[in-house]
């Protein structure tokens, strides 16, 4: 079963369904991993009742990173941003499919890192691993 999911993570990081950036958005955040490099971009349009309608990502990575990006964007799709802020690891880590260890784990982990900052509304120096938990 860890092939299937590892062909996902390599056919997702080769072929990215959600690469992109919306013009305008309701939500914007970056930030990177300074131990290995990744860096995630993420935009989010919502609506009138706080659904998700549209979202993108973009950004430069390991496979892990890009992967669990584009697989959290598809994920998030029309939900509430309640829902949203509510995305714990566990959460990425079903998405994936597969056991990661700590590094790779925090390459999992940036994109909703990422995407809760901007939920919250956060400013980069307010941003914490926390918000993965």
């Amino acid at each position: 079963m860890d092939d299937l999911y590892r062909q996902l993570i390599i056919e997702r990081y080769k072929t990215p369904h959600y690469r992109g950036h919306l013009d305008p958005h309701d939500i914007f955040f970056e930030d990177d991993n300074p131990v290995c490099g990744d860096h995630i971009e993420v935009t989010v349009r919502t609506n009138d009742e706080d659904i998700v309608t549209e979202a993108a990502f973009d950004g430069h990575g390991c496979s892990i990173s890009q992967a669990a990006a584009d697989l959290l964007i598809e994920y998030i799709h029309g939900k509430k941003l309640d829902e949203v802020k509510a995305l714990t690891k566990d959460d990425v880590v079903d998405l994936l499919g597969i056991d990661l260890g700590p590094v790779r784990l925090k390459c999992a982990l940036l994109s909703l890192k990422v995407l809760k900052a901007g939920a919250y509304g956060l400013g980069v120096d307010e941003v914490s691993d926390e918000l993965v938990e």
